[in-house]
């Protein structure tokens, strides 16, 4: 070939090239290379805008009283902020959640993604739906989950922990007390137990006890936690008592791990339990429903009953004490009400003891009573009707009848035959000129003997003005010293001793009321923490069985009564009790 054929093939390949006429595949060269590189730009693109958001479970089948794990993954470039996570809490609690940022290379890929996991606790049997999630505009899909019936009781299967629930009675009437024991045992370590409290609609539930002990089941020994609650049922029907969820930490605590990673997360759940509360029977005669295991009254006194005197009060305290009642549902005794007798009752106390067996009630009530006329008194029986919830029966508790004597002599009363003494008269019978003597004679008694008081009264008055300044240099120190006497009875808790101290400086305080009782310094003085302080002291001393007493209250009465006004600034307290006879 010559060099002009050379020449020639040359020229007309590149002319081929200008023009297009070299075909790859049947396409003209230029096209196959537009379709390279768009290829090639497709494939960078999605390689840096791939993204996607996907939700999974551990389980997609577990019980009531299970717990499954989500996984919730996002793989895009853009970070920060998480789903919302708050549709799931329409039919699962979130126990807990986790998120951790990973990267990785697999194959020579690499990925990064960041993954939530969330602990949770399903709130219903059937079947569940985990929601679709939206993030970084991802939607994930929905996940099913089925929810199955709990296994029963200790038997169930050989369960690690599980929750036990009994009631003490199969059928109780309206207001009985019903104990609901809530048992969770365990063969494995089991810390940070969160429960939840009892709440029942149409009931008052109360709790009243909690134990740890251990049991044997089928030959295994479990750790039991162990809850009991009363509970007061308001209205008659089915009564239900909802499922309750415990929430543990299983496995050893490591103080020394941050995030504990050996531990496990339990969720458990009682199951439901009804109860049918009865109305109240309509044979039962008594004024006030009280469904009781058993109900006392006890009466106790302040003083010996046998020193009553005309014109002295004693304190009266009664005290109605119901095993399986509340307080609250104790009622008023009747009110006592004696010719001769004056009664001033104080505010009735209520009180609730909490145990194993539930909760006993006591109403305590304390009048004082002073009597006008001396003679011969009976106090009439008090008799409440209840229902013996034991032995299925009505049941009728009284306290006796109390007689007693009063000696003294009764306040003298004016006669309308003192008004016609200076009238004219006619010559009258001997009987009567002796009393009309008589009564003249007492007359003319009665006035010196007042003239008398009068001097000896102004006499008395002039020298305490004299005294007044040294009596004060005197009289503080020992206020001071019964004061502080006082405040180291009340370190001592002792009833006695602290109302002997009282005594001590209610007379360094006011002299007057020297010789006399806290009874009658309370009535003369109209002080309101005398009688607080009365009462607590009375029913710690002189109930039977006597009643615990409350330091903290008294120490706060007594610090009352310590910035009370002295005598000087406050009306004097007379000698006579003209407020209980009026």
């Amino acid at each position: 070939m010559s060099l002009d054929s050379r020449t020639l093939i040359s020229k007309q390949t590149m002319d081929a090239f200008t023009n297009n006429r070299i075909k790859l595949w049947g396409l003209p060269l230029s096209h196959v290379f537009a379709m390279l590189l768009l290829a090639i730009a497709l494939c960078v693109s999605t390689s840096v805008l791939a993204s996607d958001l996907s939700a999974t479970v551990d389980r997609d089948k577990i019980g009531i009283d299970e717990t499954v794990n989500l996984r919730v993954r996002y793989s895009g470039d853009k970070s920060g902020g998480q789903p919302d996570f708050s549709l799931l809490e329409q039919d699962f609690d979130i126990l807990s959640r986790q998120q951790s940022n990973q990267y990785r290379v697999i194959n020579g890929r690499a990925e990064s993604f960041v993954e939530w996991v969330l602990a949770l606790a399903p709130k219903r049997e059937g079947k569940l739906f985990i929601p679709s999630f939206n993030f970084q505009g991802e939607v994930s899909d929905a996940v099913p989950v089925t929810v199955t019936e709990a296994q029963s009781g200790p038997n169930g299967g050989e369960k690690q922990a599980f929750l036990e629930v009994t009631l003490d009675k199969e059928e109780v009437y309206v207001q009985e007390q019903l104990l609901v024991k809530i048992r969770l045992f365990t063969t494995i370590g089991l810390h940070d137990i969160a429960t939840e409290p009892l709440k029942i609609a149409g009931a008052h539930a109360e709790k009243v006890d909690e134990q740890r002990y251990e049991r044997k089941l089928n030959g295994v020994s479990h750790a039991v936690y162990e809850v009991t609650y009363a509970v007061f049922p308001d209205s008659s029907g089915k009564l239900s008592i909802p499922a309750l969820t415990y929430v543990a930490i299983a496995g050893r605590r490591d103080p020394f791990s941050l995030f504990n990673r050996n531990s496990q997360r339990l969720r458990l759940r009682s199951q439901e339990k009804s109860i049918e509360v009865l109305p109240k029977p309509t044979n039962y005669s008594g004024s006030q429903w009280l469904p009781a295991a058993s109900l006392g009254i006890v009466q106790s006194w302040s003083q010996d009953p046998d020193t009553f005197a005309v014109g002295e009060p004693i304190t009266r305290i009664l005290t109605v004490r119901a095993e399986g009642l509340r307080a609250a549902q104790l009622p008023p005794l009747p009110k006592l009400n004696v010719d001769g007798l004056k009664t001033y009752p104080d505010q009735p106390q209520q009180e609730d003891q909490v145990g194993p067996n539930g909760v006993t009630g006591s109403r305590i009530e304390t009048t004082a009573i002073v009597a006008t006329q001396p003679g011969d008194y009976e106090l009439p029986p008090i008799t409440v009707t209840w229902w013996d919830t034991k032995a299925q029966r009505q049941r009728t508790t009284q306290l006796p009848s109390f007689r007693f004597s009063v000696s003294g002599t009764a306040a003298p009363i004016a006669s309308d035959n003192e008004t016609t003494a200076g009238a004219p008269q006619v010559a009258p019978p001997p009987e009567q000129v002796s009393t009309v003597s008589r009564f003249w004679r007492n007359l003319a008694i009665i006035a010196i003997a007042s003239h008398l008081l009068w001097v000896l009264y102004f006499f008395f008055q002039r020298r305490k003005l004299n005294q007044q300044i040294t009596n004060n240099n005197i009289q503080a120190p020992d206020l001071h010293r019964e004061t502080s006497a006082l405040k180291r009875a009340l370190d001592s808790e002792d009833p006695s001793h602290i109302q002997q101290a009282s005594l001590k400086w209610l007379y360094a305080k006011w002299p007057k009321l020297e010789g006399k009782s806290l009874t009658e310094a309370t009535r003369l003085l109209h002080i309101p923490e005398l009688g607080q302080l009365q009462s607590a002291l009375d029913a710690s001393i002189y109930q039977s069985p006597a009643s615990p007493l409350d330091i903290q209250k008294v120490r706060s009465i007594v610090n009352s009564l310590l910035k009370a006004k002295p005598e000087s600034e406050s009306s004097e307290p007379s000698g006579a009790l003209p407020s209980l006879f009026s």
